[in-house]
Order: structure tokens, then sequence, then C-alpha cells
């Protein structure tokens, strides 16, 4: 039973157009196809990218650091109290008004003071600011590096101008040495990320960034397999393209270089959308959808690759949005770009705005339909 389930889902028709299978892909006189087993050195890859991480955050990202001016405000310490670290911990960490008053009653805190303990023990787990400077050091080398290696992977192939000939000869086109290092390295560093997952910074749009990095190693694994070699590097390079000048944006806006910032993210969003939302799917998507209907009748290898590419141009277009918002926030005033993934440390003064605008509300009434109630004692001398 089960080699029978084996056999179908390695069946030829299923991942390789009429005519061709995995025969195709066996050595022979010299010349070298990808093969499913070299997929395992993607892991010691991985777990050596971990390593060289923590050794290139202790010794370069943290100099860089202090000499960019990058430093942490210091937290006040959430005294130990055992019945609002259960109440942190099991239920809620943004606890509703009645449960503020609840929580007052069981310790002999005022609200105002249970309110503070929530909120010191909300920035406690905030990652710091040097953290989140380590890390975007650490991914724009990194992206910097795989870009620049990229391009001189592609600098001198034919189908990186003429992008059709990615199909030319398929599923009989060698490997080169060049793309089996451009696949494993990039391969083994989206795993690296997704192994470090728990203790990386979390953003808002973290659940997003599991599905991009799953389906990014979905269809990197998938591309070498049945040998879409040629546009799995295309896609790598022009995700590249732009991550670096992202995490140089962020680097600069720990650091507090305001027009820096500025002027990379503009820079860094014209390239997104030139890449993501242009090039790749009028150009790339393009030639793995439309193109290869006119060369071979559609399988469901052509249907699981491009529908990978659409769960990434989904994410794209997601990503667009909250880049055009940043945008649209600082060009008028020319503030710094906060990245609207992260959350900032709740301050005191936010604490006194929330506490006055409860009072606010319980004094006039809660807020109906998401407005505020009208004043009936308002002056009548219009």
């Amino acid at each position: 039973m089960l080699s029978r389930m084996y056999e179908l889902l390695w069946a030829d028709w299923l991942w390789f157009p009429e005519g061709h299978g995995w025969n195709d892909l066996k050595d022979h006189d010299g010349i070298v196809f990808p093969k499913a087993q070299d997929l395992w050195a993607t892991i010691p890859i991985a777990f050596c990218f971990l390593v060289i991480r923590q050794i290139f955050e202790r010794t370069v990202a943290k100099p860089l650091a202090s000499l960019l001016g990058v430093s942490d405000k210091p937290r006040v310490q959430a005294p130990p109290n055992p019945i609002l670290e259960s109440h942190f911990c099991s239920t809620s960490k943004h606890p509703s008004q009645s449960s503020l008053e609840k929580l007052s009653k069981q310790t002999g805190c005022s609200v105002r003071q249970v309110q503070r303990w929530f909120r010191r023990r909300r920035n406690h787990e905030r990652p710091s600011k040097l953290k989140k400077f380590r890390e975007a050091s650490w991914r724009f080398t990194f992206y910097l590096l795989a870009f620049f290696a990229g391009l001189a992977t592609l600098i001198d192939k034919p189908w990186f101008y003429d992008m059709k000939l990615m199909w030319e000869h398929f599923p009989k086109m060698p490997l080169l040495s060049c793309q089996y290092w451009y696949y494993m390295i990039e391969l083994g560093f989206y795993l690296s990320l997704v192994f470090s997952v728990a203790s990386d910074v979390k953003r808002k749009d973290f659940k997003e960034q599991i599905i991009h990095h799953a389906a990014t190693i979905f269809l990197l694994c998938f591309s070498w397999l049945v040998n879409y070699i040629r546009g799995g590097t295309l896609i790598m390079l022009v995700h590249d393209a732009s991550d670096y000048l992202m995490e140089s944006a962020k680097m600069f806006n720990y650091a507090g270089w305001r027009r820096t910032c500025n002027f990379i993210f503009t820079l860094f969003a014209a390239v997104f959308i030139v890449t993501r939302l242009i090039i790749l799917p009028f150009w790339i998507m393009h030639t793995t959808w439309v193109y290869p209907l006119t060369l071979y009748p559609p399988f469901f290898g052509f249907y699981f690759f491009n529908g990978l590419m659409i769960v990434l141009l989904c994410l794209h277009i997601f990503w667009a949005g909250l880049i055009l918002r940043m945008v649209i926030k600082f060009l008028p005033g020319n503030d710094i770009v906060e990245d609207e993934r992260s959350d900032k440390d709740e301050t005191e003064t936010e604490d006194e705005d929330n506490d006055r605008e409860r009072r606010e509300r319980s004094k006039n009434g809660h807020v109906q339909n998401g407005h505020t109630p009208l004043n009936n004692n308002r002056s009548k001398t219009d």
C-alpha cells in the first residue's frame, strides 16, 4: 500500500509535462542534475548560519550599534506580584477595566498601580532596540551579499535577459556549480530563520512571515527537485534586491538617523514595488504561468509551482500596503519611519492618556457605534 502511494506521489505525469520524467534527471556523460538528497545539505548549512549569526552579532553588530549611537532606554522593572503575574501569563496582557478593578481588590493596590504594573510588565517582554538592531544588521549583511552573489551567478546567463530561455531543453538542463551553491545557501538561510523564529523579534505580521518562509522553502525545494533551477534563481534574486534596503533602513531608524532612514526607505519602497509587484508577476510569473502553456499541456506540477508563486504575490501585495502607508506618514512631516510591524514601548504619558480616557468614558457614557455621544448641554447660539 505504501509503495503504491509512493509510486503515485512521484509519478512522472504529476510533476513533468507529457513525454518527460525523472529519468531525464539522471546523471550521464559528466552532466549533473539536481537530486533530492542534495537538499539534506541545507540542514547543516542552516545550523552554521545560526552559529555565524551569534558570532556576527557579538563581534560586528554590537560594536557597530555603539558606533552609530544605538542605545536602550532603561526600563523600570515590574515588582514581583504572583496574582498579577498569573493573570498576565494565563489570562490577558491587556486587562479590561473590570479586570483591573478586580485585580486591584485582590492585591490591595490601586487601579492605577495595577495599570502601571501591566505596562511595565509588557515593556519588559518587548525586544530592546539593541536586539532589533543586531537582528537587522545580520539580515542586512546576508541579503546584501546574497543579492550580489545571485547577480554574479545570473549576469552572464542568457535566461537572465530572455526569461523564455528558462524552459529551453527542459527538464534536461545541467546543474551548474554556482546554481548549486546559490540554492543551498539561500535555502539554508531560510531554514535558519525558521529555527530561530522563537527567539527573533516578533512583529505584527508574524503569521504572514511564517507563511512567507514556508512558501519560499517549499517553492525552492520543489523547483530544485523538478529542475526549475533557472526560474528559482531569478525568483531569489528578485526577493534579495529589496530586502537589504529594508534592513538598512531599520538600522538607521534604530540609530536615529532620520534623513538617512527616510531616504533609504523611500528607495526600498520603489525597488520593492518594481521588483515584486511588476517584474515578478509580469515577467517571471508570466514566463512560468502563460508561456509554458505554449510548449506543454498543463500538469499538476505546473499548478503547484504557480500556486506557491501566487501565495508569495499575495503576501507582497499585503506588505506593499504597509509600506505605502508608512511612506505616506513620513513624507509630509519628514518624520522618521516607524516599522508598523513592531511594538513600541509604552510610556507614562500613554498610560496617563489611557487612564484619562477611561475616566471620560465613565463620566460621559460608553462610546456608541464608534462615535462620541453628543453634548446635549451645548449652547444653541448658532
